[in-house]
Formats: structure tokens, C-alpha cells, sequence
């Protein structure tokens, strides 16, 4: 094959495996507009809203390291578009549905479908492009389409559902699937591990166990329902699946996640790292949206607008990685990044309820800018750690570190949140000599209806007073998930700096690297 037959193929393969990621994140982004007039074409309560969301999740979350082992198996080109299939007729039947059981049930397999391509596309861009330069400037590219979802997501989605209805949002997935099918079926190579295996089932079922009932406590806790017997319950379960995996790992002929490569520090490190920096920007995400709509008073689509710097700032920092990663090294961009968005996260401290948006507009950008910053570097230095063979596998464990990431900031940043509100806007009450059983009721309504004032308010509060309260509350609880947020990527970024390696040019003979270059493929 000429180098302009082999370079066409790479294109054409990087091509395919963006369109599929912008299809299924846009997917996600698209979905949360159309919630309310999901809502109101069903009549859905808020929980089945929830549920549209979390059927998708678990699945994504849940069936990620199976697909990197099938991929490894049996072929990650014929899992990747066993995946494009599942989400496609998936979308068919969320479009079609009639009620929310039927649409729920649809997104479960949406699930299921994504599960299997994040992971396979990874694993075929590593395999595609094996010298690490060209491996991260893909990579990079990949990211790239990955964050122009985010902004393309909401907006595009906004418009569909106001000219055709919220089923077009799932309609729209058609014609894409079927393009990048016949993309990949007629133009992307098959690889696998050529070594024998076998399936994992004990470890595979323990996997999903632990990954769906973590998922689902945390998520569910998200509501403020941590000591419930259903959260106890399930953490128990994810703690005990999590130890019997652990050891049913360790023992396994052919483990579903070789325990071996957590041996390697890059590799270990780098996961950590892509978990916080999606713990942070998930989590302050949703926490920043809530300030602007609830104690700024901007609408969804102002809010949305709001973010659009920051979104694009980081759409431009994933193209600039891959560059800022072949000419510096993986450590120094990592941990530049993590060390940037870490300082200026902290700088959010100075904000308050009348903080005007021109003021927080430039950390918003340079925030945006440091957090993709991280993200190519982070996944190319994953796959470059590994061997040929584990590609797969360690697609599929990045995916799961980010996945995991973001259920766990939106979690635990949404549990500070609350928490501390819940705390200043007692002692804030405490100062009217209310009743406890007053001060709880008021808490507990002002939870409940997004910060709201309560109408029916005791004789001595003015709801100028409270609204007052509220905000100065709410600020308190977004000042404490930032410290938490910003400490978080510094510490990121120390380990990044202590584990990780500089450069390129120190990958020798028996490295990963190296093993991967001269392994065989079908």
C-alpha cells in the first residue's frame, strides 16, 4: 500500500470515528432541551425525566469494559459497528415511542450502543495511528468533534424541537448512523488481540454490578437521600462487587481488567487525572447553571449562551493539545492545564450573588481553555503505556474514568452544594428565632422548588429578606464545591508531574510503545 493510499485510509478512519462521537454526544447534549416538552407530550413527573436520563447512563457506564474486551476478541471494528446499529435502531424506537416506558426502555439500548463505541473508536484510532505524534494530534481531533458537541448539542437540539418536535432529536441519529456504518464498513480495518482469550463471566457480571448499583447511589443521592436504606444498600453492593471483582481479577486466566496495567504509573496516574478534570467540569457545570438560572435570574437559553465561551475556549484548547503535546510532552501539557483551570477555578471564590457576568466571563474562557487542554495528551499517554493487545481494554477503562467522573461530580458537587446552603440558611433563619420545625419546612420547600421563596412565609421575614438569604446561601455552597473542585486539579496535576513521563522521545525499546509497533494484527 503507497503512503497516499495508507494516509487516505487514516483520514478516512479519523473521519468515521469522529462522526460517530459527534452523533452520540450530541445525542446527550441535544436530549436536555427537549425534556420539557418530553414532559409535557407524556405528562411525565419529574422522576420519569430522570430516569430518560439515568436508563442511558448505566448502561454507557456499566457496559464499557465489557465492549473493550469484545473488541479485543472478537474485533473492534465489528463490535464498533455492532454499536453503531444497537444506537441507531435504539433512536428508531425513542422516536416512535409512545410513552415513557417505551422511551426509557429505548434509551437503555442507546446505552448499550454507546458502551460499545467509545472504547472500539479509541482502540481503532490507537491501532490506525501507532507513531505517538500522529496518535495524539488524532486523538486530539477526536476530542475536538467530541467538545464541538457540546456546543452544536444544545443548539441544534433547540431548534429541532421547536420546528418538528422533540422525536427529531432521535431522528436525526438515523441518516448518521447509516453514513458512518457504511464509512467504517467499507473503509476501516479489523484489528483484535491475536492472543487467545476467553470471557471474563464472573468478572463481567461483577463489573456490571458494581458499576450500575455506584452509578445508581450516586446518582440517586444526588436528590439528598444519602442515608436512605435504598443508598446504603446499594453502596454495600458496589462494595462488595467491587472486592469479589478484585479477586476474581486477580485469579482470572483471562480477566476482564488486567490488574497488571494499573502496574504502570502513567497509565494508572492518567486515569485519575481524566477522572477529576470531569469530576470538576461536570460538576461545576451543573452547579454554575443552577447559580446563573437560580440566584441570577437568567433564563435556560441565556444560561446556555453563557457558556458558549467556555465551551468554545475548550473546543480550541483540544485541537491546540495535540501540538502543545508533540512539541512539550505529555507531563508538561497535562499538568499546565490541570495547574491553569485548578488557579482559575479558585478564582471563583470571588464571586457572589451580584457578581456581574462580564466579570467571570474571562475565568469562564481560561477555565475552559486549561480543562482541554488536558484531555488528548491524557488519552494519548494512556494508550501509549500499553501494549498492542490491551488497547481495547484500556479504551474502555479511560471511558469508564470519564463516565465515572462525571456522575461523581454532579453527585458529590451537588450534595456540597446542598449541604452547605442547607447549613448558612439555618444559621441565617436562626437569627428570626424561628422554630426548628419551621426553619426545616422552609429548608426543605426551598430545596425542593429550586431556591425559590416559599409563598407562605412567617409573619416577621420579609421575601426580600429571605430571597436575600437564599442567594448568600447558595454562594456559600458554590464557594465550597469550587475549594473542593480547584484542590482537586491540583492535586491532579502534582501526580501528573510526579508519575507521569515527559516525552516522547523516552519511550525505549521495551516499552509499550515499542511491544505495540511490533505486534501483529489480522
Amino acid at each position: 500500500m503507497t503512503a497516499i493510499n495508507q494516509d487516505r485510509d487514516k483520514a478516512i478512519t479519523l473521519v468515521a470515528m469522529s462522526f460517530v462521537i459527534f452523533m452520540t454526544n450530541t445525542n446527550d447534549t441535544s436530549l436536555n432541551v427537549a425534556l420539557l416538552q418530553i414532559q409535557t407530550s407524556f405528562g411525565s413527573s419529574v422522576s420519569g425525566l430522570q430516569w430518560i436520563i439515568n436508563a442511558y447512563i448505566l448502561p454507557a457506564a456499566s457496559l464499557v469494559l465489557t465492549s473493550g474486551t469484545f473488541g479485543d476478541i472478537y474485533g473492534r471494528k465489528q463490535v464498533f459497528l455492532t454499536g453503531v446499529l444497537i444506537f441507531t435502531i435504539a433512536s428508531i424506537v425513542c422516536g416512535f415511542a409512545p410513552n415513557v416506558s417505551i422511551l426509557i426502555a429505548g434509551r437503555i439500548f442507546q446505552g448499550v450502543g454507546a458502551a460499545a463505541l467509545m472504547p472500539t473508536s479509541l482502540s481503532i484510532l490507537t491501532h490506525t495511528f501507532p507513531e505517538p505524534k500522529q496518535r495524539t494530534k488524532a486523538i486530539a481531533i477526536w476530542s475536538a468533534v467530541s467538545g464541538l458537541a457540546i456546543i452544536v448539542g444544545p443548539v441544534l437540539g433547540g431548534l429541532l424541537v421547536d420546528i418538528f418536535g422533540w422525536q427529531s432529536i432521535f431522528f436525526m441519529n438515523v441518516p448518521l448512523g447509516i453514513i458512518a456504518f457504511a464509512i467504517t464498513s467499507g473503509s476501516v480495518q479489523e484489528t483484535r488481540n491475536l492472543k487467545k482469550q476467553s470471557i471474563d463471566l464472573p468478572g463481567l457480571l461483577l463489573s456490571i454490578v458494581f458499576l450500575v448499583s455506584l452509578t445508581n447511589a450516586l446518582t440517586e443521592a444526588n436528590t439528598g437521600l444519602w442515608r436512605s436504606p435504598l443508598i446504603v444498600w446499594l453502596l454495600a453492593i458496589a462494595g462488595f462487587s467491587f472486592v469479589a471483582f478484585l479477586v476474581v481479577e486477580l485469579y482470572s486466566n483471562h480477566p476482564i481488567l488486567p490488574l497488571k496495567l494499573f502496574k504502570n504509573p502513567t497509565f494508572t496516574v492518567v486515569n485519575i487525572a481524566q477522572i477529576i478534570v470531569f469530576f470538576t467540569f461536570t460538576g461545576l457545570l451543573f452547579v454554575f447553571s443552577l447559580f446563573l438560572q437560580q440566584v441570577q435570574g437568567y433564563s435556560t437559553v441565556e444560561t446556555g449562551v453563557r457558556f458558549l465561551p467556555l465551551n468554545i475556549c475548550f473546543v480550541i484548547a483540544l485541537l491546540a493539545s495535540g501540538w502543545f503535546a508533540t512539541k512539550l510532552g505529555w507531563r508538561f501539557t497535562i499538568a499546565a492545564g490541570m495547574i491553569v483551570a485548578g488557579v482559575i477555578t479558585l478564582s471563583f471564590l470571588r464571586v457572589n450573588a451580584n457578581t456581574e457576568y462580564a466579570s467571570v466571563l474571562w475565568m469562564l474562557m481560561i477555565s475552559g481553555f486549561g480543562g482541554g487542554l488536558t484531555l488528548a495528551p491524557i488519552t494519548a499517554a494512556a494508550m501509549s503505556s500499553v501494549s498492542s493487545d490491551q488497547t481495547g481494554i484500556a479504551s474502555a477503562v479511560l471511558t469508564t474514568s470519564n463516565r465515572f467522573g462525571g456522575v461523581l461530580g454532579i453527585a458529590l458537587q451537588g450534595t456540597i452544594l446542598k449541604q452547605w446552603l442547607a447549613s448558612d440558611l439555618t444559621r441565617s433563619l436562626s437569627t428570626w428565632n424561628l422554630p426548628s420545625h419551621l426553619q426545616n419546612q422552609l429548608i426543605a420547600e426551598v430545596l425542593q422548588n429550586g431556591a425559590k421563596v416559599p409563598i407562605n412565609l412567617p409573619a416577621n421575614i420579609a421575601p426580600l429578606a429571605l430571597r436575600q438569604a437564599i442567594n448568600s446561601a447558595f454562594v456559600s455552597g458554590l464557594h465550597a464545591v469550587v475549594l473542593v473542585a480547584s484542590t482537586a486539579l491540583l492535586v491532579g496535576a502534582l501526580l501528573i508531574v510526579v508519575f507521569v513521563r515527559s516525552n516522547f522521545k523516552q519511550v525505549n525499546k521495551n516499552s509499550p510503545v515499542s511491544i505495540s509497533n511490533r505486534t501483529n494484527y489480522e
